[in-house]
C-alpha cells in the first residue's frame, strides 16, 4: 500500500478578503454564510466531495488562478450560465461545446463549471 492516496483532498483558493470572499462564494453556490474563519485567513466551504478551502494568507496578485484549477459540476450548463449571469459574475466565456464556461470570482481567479 502506498503512503499516498490518489484522491484530491482539498483546493485552496487565495482571496483579498475572507469575509467578503465566503459571502461571495457561499452566495453562488446557495450556500448559508455560516462556519467560522479560522486563524483570521481560512474559510473552509462545505462541499459535497473534493473541498474548497477560501486562504486570504496566500492571496497575492501573482498567486490569482489564471486558468481554473478545477470545475464545479451542473446538470445544467445553461441554466448555470443564467444563473451566474443573473448574478452579475464575471463570465469570460460563452458556453463552450454545450459542456462547460469559465468565470472569475471578485479576485480574478480563473474557475469553471462544467455539465456532468
Amino acid at each position: 500500500m502506498k503512503p499516498i492516496l490518489n484522491q484530491i483532498g482539498t483546493v485552496f483558493i487565495p482571496v483579498s478578503n475572507i469575509q467578503e470572499a465566503r459571502n461571495w462564494y457561499c452566495d453562488i453556490l446557495g450556500l448559508p454564510v455560516d462556519g467560522e474563519i479560522l486563524f483570521g485567513h481560512l474559510y473552509v466551504i462545505p462541499m459535497n466531495g473534493t473541498g474548497i478551502v477560501l486562504d486570504s494568507k496566500i492571496y497575492s496578485k501573482e498567486s490569482v488562478f489564471k486558468t481554473p484549477p478545477f470545475h464545479l459540476n451542473t446538470n445544467d450548463i445553461e441554466q448555470a450560465y443564467a444563473y451566474l449571469k443573473d448574478k452579475d459574475v464575471e463570465l469570460i466565456t460563452g458556453i463552450e461545446h454545450n459542456q462547460w464556461f469559465n468565470f472569475k470570482d471578485p479576485d480574478g481567479n480563473h474557475l469553471m463549471v462544467c455539465q456532468c
